[in-house]
């Protein structure tokens, strides 16, 4: 029979890129593979599996050098690949090698091979259970078995990794090779830079010879086992098991620092090993990760951004007739003053505004403006407000002074020590509270959230107005979440209470990034006493989409449809905890709504939420931001997901594990440190 070992290998891997053209010992990983494989007796030709990438143009150029054929089909269709491949060598029998395994051993496949033959099976390996070191993994099949699971297999696993359809599948007989002393604890693939390492230090040790066995490299273990601790914490075949999305996420952590731009979207906040991490689509309330499955963003919506949901068609045009005129030049865009109009028409008390892109900049810029006007450094807040230092300056001399505030745990490294003392926090709906702070401490400046967790009792709002009337205090909300949520404007419009200065972002421009500080004529002209200026405050985008965005939103009422939408939800939640018993309470803006349970393992069960949600097709958690999109329907579909899952968390209460339940690490709370 003609036995064709197929090497799948690409340039474009996505935890160590062009790691088969890595050097070891001056040579090319791949060409270590091939050399070793080539000792195999029983193989009667080797073939280069790769991508029509242009990539791996680079790859395919060294394969052909050495003398080898290549072949090169789909990227993501590997099983299509491997069975082209096959079909196009004639091949009778098929052995499965992956590009990453440069220790590979030809005894072993040969006694791979020999069992297929022997035993008549379809299937033969090493690695149903391995006892192999991971490294050496070799699996031999028959054309005939290759042939019915390209045909039948559809499942995005089953054409990304080749066999699985086999080792699923009862229809096929299958063998497995077994090493007498299980050595399946070590490692000598290569799937990330310990490895690669790992692997260096090995052929180093034994240069010049390449072709050393695996039982060599087993002794050199028991001889020197310092050489292989680098890479002892990764699990084995974890490239198998993690999406794509992890892949990349693993990669980001070691070349950006927390791994990503925002601490709400880590991959540790949702679901640690198994949230996708990235999307490569988004459109409505569909969100399509990075190997093309969908899932309904029952979540957080982009973090609050697309109230309208995903990819507006209206928004998203004017933003594409924007940039087809010209997103930026040495002139002003006429947007801003469209957009500052409009914005000072939606509030009367403002008579002026500045545009920024970010919540933490409006608020940095609503600071300086308001401490400016003030004459005074002191700020008294209540809520989140950003990163910037005049914020975590809270934080200074006792960093839980703004656990209540969003961020627990947070430690204000590098900001300095001489901002301790200007801003002092104070508790939502404490008005003695703030009274007390203001005759202690010089306050110039309230910021503030008008809502989040929870709404005003007994006039809170007012009696803050008041106070700040009465002692000449700039009184700003922070607006930038709440915004356009429960009216046309800001949410202080429904309580009545008027500020000096708001700030609006998130919802302003549906996905595009805009914000806006608007305020009092008297308190916005101090911003041109100091400095507040920025070149991409000027692009054409933002005020654009954000133009659009409003008109969208006046002409569907969002503000009444996701208001609606989203105490229908806390509703069903309440509802559901009511029938199974469960210590929940529920908190937020109707339209930002929320639930938390009581008890140790109430952060289990949000992780446990996650996990069962993603595996039915959701992005969910233990919030909901509504958008315009949320139908009736999709609705429905979400709860009759969550309420087995609900199900599955009183057996909990009653004595299950939770634990037990979960396939990687209980989530994130707060802010903690990545590594």
């Amino acid at each position: 029979m003609k036995t064709v070992a197929i090497v799948q290998a690409r340039m474009g891997s996505t935890r160590l890129p062009n790691k088969v053209m890595s050097l070891v010992t001056g040579i090319p990983l791949i060409e270590i593979l091939l050399r070793r494989l080539s000792l195999a007796k029983s193989i009667s030709e080797i073939v280069v599996a790769t991508s029509t990438n242009k990539s791996d143009d680079i790859l395919v150029r060294q394969v052909e050098s050495l003398g080898f054929h290549v072949f090169r089909g789909s990227e993501r269709d590997v099983l299509d690949r491997y069975y082209q491949a096959a079909k196009e060598r004639d091949a009778e029998v098929i052995v499965r090698i992956t590009g990453d395994c440069p220790l590979i051993d030809p005894s072993i496949v040969d006694e791979v091979i020999e069992l297929l033959v022997d035993s008549g099976s379809d299937y033969s390996s090493n690695t149903n259970p391995p006892t192999f070191p991971d490294g050496v993994d070799t699996e031999a099949f028959t054309m005939n078995a290759l042939e019915i699971a390209h045909a039948k297999a559809s499942s995005t696993p089953h054409r990304e990794h080749v066999t699985p359809f086999i080792t699923e599948s009862e229809v096929f007989r299958r063998t497995n090779l077994r090493s007498e002393t299980d050595h399946s604890q070590l490692r000598w693939t290569v799937d990330e830079p310990a490895d690669l390492e790992v692997v260096r230090d090995v052929f180093e040790h034994f240069a010049p010879r390449q072709d050393f066995s695996w039982i060599e490299v087993v002794r050199l273990t028991e001889e020197q086992p310092a050489l292989f601790y680098r890479n002892q914490h990764l699990a084995r075949n974890e490239g198998a098991k993690l999406n794509t999305g992890q892949k990349l996420w693993k990669r980001a952590k070691r070349i950006i620092p927390g791994g990503n731009m925002l601490l709400s979207k880590r991959s540790e906040m949702f679901l640690p090993e198994q949230w996708p991490a990235y999307f490569s689509k988004a459109k409505g309330c569909q969100v399509w990760d990075l190997d093309g499955r969908q899932y309904t963003d029952m979540s957080l919506m982009g973090i609050g951004t697309n109230s309208l949901g995903y990819g507006h068609p209206e928004v998203d045009e004017a933003v594409r007739s924007t940039v087809s005129a010209g997103n930026m030049s040495t002139l002003n865009c006429p947007e801003e003053v469209y957009l500052a109009e409009q914005l000072i028409e939606l509030h009367p008390w403002a008579d002026m505004v500045r545009l920024a892109r970010t919540g933490g900049e409006a608020n940095a810029v609503a600071i300086r403006i308001a401490r400016a006007a003030a004459g005074k450094s002191t700020v008294a807040i209540c809520g989140y407000h950003g990163w910037h230092d005049w914020y975590l300056a809270a934080n200074l001399g006792d960093d839980e002074n703004l656990a209540g505030h969003l961020l627990p745990g947070l430690q204000p490294n590098g900001v300095p020590e001489s901002l301790r003392g200007t801003v002092v926090p104070f508790n939502y709906n404490d008005i003695n509270e703030l009274e007390n702070l203001i005759s202690s401490r010089n306050v110039g400046v309230i910021m503030m959230e008008v809502s989040r967790s929870t709404g005003p009792t007994d006039n809170f709002l007012h009696k803050v107005r008041d106070l700040a009337t009465k002692n000449g205090i700039v009184l700003m909300f922070d607006e930038c979440t709440s915004g356009f949520r429960q009216t046309f404007g800001g949410l202080h419009k429904m309580y009545g209470v008027e500020p000096d200065m708001a700030m609006f972002g998130k919802a302003l421009g549906n996905g595009y990034a805009i914000t806006a500080v608007i305020g009092r004529r008297e308190i916005m002209e101090a911003a041109q006493s100091s400095f507040i200026s920025s070149t991409f405050w000027t692009e054409r985008i933002g005020p654009t989409a954000a133009l659009k965005t409003l008109e969208v939103m006046e002409n569907l009422k969002s503000w009444d449809v996701i208001t609606e939408t989203g105490r229908g939800i806390t509703k069903r939640w309440i509802a559901l905890a009511n029938k199974f018993q469960l210590d929940m309470t529920t908190n937020g803006l109707a339209a930002l709504t929320s639930f938390a349970f009581a008890g140790k393992n109430a952060q289990a069960y949000k992780t446990l939420i996650t996990q069962e949600m993603l595996s039915r097709g959701f992005l969910a958690s233990a919030s909901v931001y509504v958008c315009t999109e949320h139908t009736p329907a999709i609705v429905d579909e979400y709860f009759e997901n969550l309420e087995p899952i609900f199900a599955t968390i009183k057996e909990c209460e009653g004595g299950r594990d939770v634990l037990s339940l979960l396939r990687g690490p209980i989530s994130n709370t707060g802010f903690r440190r990545l590594n």
